[in-house]
């Protein structure tokens, strides 16, 4: 669950700045059924300087069926739904511009029938100096759904690391604490060192001049 919100995040983020870098990150493929799940699908440009004008289309085949249905479409700023089975269940979390580079769905209510391999496909125009370039990129994501969450392991090494972290924390305080502490008293016994040598030099210097007194 931390992967799933995670990642999350990080399509928000490259939704937020999607002028900026590009990287194709691989959509998670395990839902929980009852809840929802990010359909993940990134087409980076090779050259973010040159415009372009892209849709994107996604199409479902249920586990066991040979045929794809189309289910989904979007070209800037239109989203719509074409299959029954998703209706008011799909939404749109790409980019929100005519130069799509990430074409990310969010399915709301998972169900078991939702499980089987979906196909995002981005048909994209660039605006080329001398021509009009048409690029169609395609990516499957192979979705099963279970009725509660599996621990993933990136979710375990990350709690993992947290109490690693923790530890070595509580290790690193205690040893700032010794030496603070020993820098400290070294301190105060060098300042009551200096304290006792200017008593002694005053102490000698009284003398000195007592002396002198008495041979006066």
């Amino acid at each position: 669950m931390m992967g799933r919100l995670f990642l999350l995040v990080v399509f928000n983020l490259c939704v937020s700045l999607c002028h900026g870098g590009c990287a194709e990150v691989d959509s998670m493929t395990e839902a929980v059924a009852g809840e929802g799940f990010l359909l993940g699908c990134i087409s980076c440009k090779m050259r973010e300087e040159v415009n372009a004008h892209t849709t994107v289309d996604w199409h479902f085949k249920p586990e066991g069926e040979e045929e794809f249905s189309h289910i989904f479409h979007y070209n800037h700023p239109n989203a719509t739904i074409l299959h029954e089975h998703f209706n008011s269940r799909l939404d749109w979390k790409g980019t929100k511009d005519r130069d799509i580079q990430i074409g990310a769905i969010f399915l709301n209510r998972v169900t078991f029938n939702d499980t089987g391999t979906y196909r995002c496909t981005f048909k994209r125009r660039l605006f080329l100096p001398v021509y009009d370039e048409n690029v169609v990129v395609e990516k499957l994501v192979e979705l099963s759904v279970v009725a509660e969450a599996n621990r993933e392991l990136t979710a375990v090494i990350a709690e993992i690391m947290m109490y690693v972290l923790i530890v070595v924390l509580q290790l690193w305080l205690i040893v700032v604490l010794v030496y603070c502490y020993k820098k400290i008293s070294s301190e105060h016994e060098a300042r009551e060192a200096r304290k006792a040598l200017k008593a002694q030099a005053e102490l000698l210097d009284s003398k000195d001049n007592c002396d002198g007194e008495q041979l006066e």
